[in-house]
């Protein structure tokens, strides 16, 4: 526990529908997180990658306590105590919050079109009243040169910069608090392949040297194996597997995470792709189906997986599968893409 940044028990986040007449009320409930379970430790990048709508961006947003969630256990370790982050007052929170920051996926809308660079990068400083006078402009300097950008450009607005230009912004904001935990919401999927490279390598720079604990968002395979020490897969609010990178890229356990890596573009043009193809579409996640909810698009599907819940188990040292038949099917693995690698 001791290497241990953040953990994660049984998190829920249940958004309500209410009838439309005039008194009704609650009808039903959308189950973007329905009982996730997991560990950050400290100085490591965990991907969390998923079709759209699977609950991605929810789970990192109520970790930070943007979104309440529903159930569960957030703690955080301070000072080697866990520290249960549900038991805090919004204003204890407020004050914790220079620990966890948040990189955005738009380095467009995340901006503040009417305030300058240097105003953008210190809001933290001065929301959280860090600093003050001399010290503030001081720490916007050494966060902005720490992000590779001109000092000439903290008297400019965010209409000058490029889509590039502005995610760095973006990360000296996040960065200048100096917190412990980083959530990178998409924060290179608005980015071209080229650009998308140069902001990997800076955030994984900036880890090294400082220490950072990134829980990185993504959709895109190739960019989630280039920075992540472990991926957590996720389908309609639930994790399916969560194994060590090289791992879950050689050898996966579960047929959604095969589908998700049969669907990686080769690198060779010529190499033909042989993507495995998932009938229908994600169900709704206001009536997910019973037992494995993975069973209506599975090849693999059998009777009991229409009807139990599999059970979410260690196969595998950090190998973490929820399907009934994880340790009998042969899955087909993808090598880890090179193509962020080659951009460098």
């Amino acid at each position: 526990m001791s290497d241990t940044l953040l953990e994660i028990k049984d998190l829920k986040v249940h958004f309500p529908i209410r009838s439309k007449h005039l008194f009704g009320g609650v009808t039903k409930y959308v189950k973007a997180v329905d009982g996730v379970s997991f560990y950050i430790e400290k100085g490591e990048t965990l991907g969390l990658v998923g079709e759209s709508g699977s609950g991605k961006t929810t789970v990192g947003r109520s970790i930070l306590r943007a979104i309440e969630p529903t159930e569960g256990q957030v703690t955080f370790n301070v000072d080697g105590k866990m520290l249960d982050l549900a038991q805090l007052t919004d204003k204890e929170m407020r004050t914790f919050r220079k620990h966890m920051q948040l990189i955005f996926q738009d380095p467009y809308s995340s901006l503040n079109p009417r305030m300058t660079v240097r105003d953008i990068i210190a809001e933290p400083l001065v929301a959280q009243e860090l600093a003050k006078g001399k010290e503030v402009d001081e720490r916007v300097r050494d966060a902005a040169a720490l992000c590779k950008l001109n000092l000439e450009y903290l008297r400019r607005f965010p209409h000058a910069f490029s889509g590039g230009q502005r995610q760095r912004i973006g990360i000296a904001r996040a960065l200048i608090s100096q917190p412990q935990f980083v959530v990178c919401d998409e924060s290179v999927s608005a980015l071209d392949v080229s650009i998308q490279a140069e902001i990997l390598n800076l955030l994984m720079d900036l880890q090294a040297e400082f220490g950072f604990t990134y829980l990185f968002i993504a959709h895109d395979l190739s960019v989630v194996a280039h920075i992540s020490k472990r991926v957590a897969v996720m389908y309609l609010g639930q994790f399916v597997e969560l194994a060590p990178t090289k791992e879950l890229f050689y050898a996966p356990k579960h047929p959604y995470t095969e589908a998700l890596m049969s669907a990686i573009p080769e690198v060779d043009p010529d190499q033909e792709m042989t993507p495995v193809h998932l009938e229908g579409e994600i169900p709704s996640p206001i009536n997910p189906p019973s037992g494995c909810r993975f069973h209506t698009r599975c090849p693999y599907v059998q009777d009991i997986c229409k009807t139990e819940i599999p059970k979410w188990q260690e196969i595998e040292k950090e190998h973490f599968v929820g399907c009934h038949f994880a340790n009998t099917l042969t899955l087909n693995g993808v090598e880890i893409p090179d193509t962020i690698a080659a951009a460098d």
